[in-house]
């Protein structure tokens, strides 16, 4: 398996948008400690979230192909398992399901860091004093980061984390890693 200055060197070949960037890292941290909190490999879920978007820059016009093409590059670097959760985090376009804890974590880890990073940009105080329940009350608002897909933040379940125990857990590990990702 690769290791994390690995996958970072990978990150920064593949993916020239900052934002992309800071959201890989998001990803990583909430991927990272939703592993933590379920007793799982914190290395591996957290490399699964750093590079799920790897391929992102050579296929945002071919949304089918999103994540099978981050597979085929990874593949031999990182286990099945996490090679097929970054298959099925795009699932309804690629065509696999979802199935596995870490499938869906990634799934609903990567997904909510958007809801995070948005509400984060629109406070004053970025990520201090955030809390699940301010969270909640933007996820009500379907106009509020509309391009993130409630129903997907919503698979925490699959996990069995109840929705604030997962913005909690969520919210964490991006106020842990803020300064890097312009939430400071």
């Amino acid at each position: 398996m690769l290791t994390r200055d690995e996958a970072l060197a990978l990150l920064h070949k593949h993916v020239p948008d900052p934002q992309l960037v800071c959201h890989s890292l998001e990803s990583e941290a909430v991927l990272a400690a939703l592993a933590r909190r379920l007793g799982k490999d914190e290395t591996l879920w957290g490399i699964t979230g750093l590079l799920h978007d790897l391929d992102y820059a050579t296929t945002k016009d071919q949304p089918e192909r999103h994540g099978l093409a981050s597979a085929e590059l990874l593949a031999g670097l990182l286990p099945d398992e996490a090679l097929t959760a970054i298959r099925a985090h795009n699932g309804e376009r690629t065509g696999v399901a979802p199935s596995t804890e870490l499938d869906f974590a990634l799934r609903c880890g990567e997904t909510v860091t958007g809801l995070i990073h948005t509400n984060a940009l629109v406070r004053p105080a970025r990520m201090d004093g955030m809390d699940a329940k301010s969270l909640k009350k933007k996820m009500k608002d379907k106009a509020f980061a509309a391009s993130v897909c409630r129903e997907t933040i919503g698979e925490c379940q699959k996990l069995g984390l109840e929705q604030a125990e997962f913005f909690t857990i969520a919210i964490g590990a991006v106020a842990g890693i803020a300064g890097q990702v312009g939430l400071a």
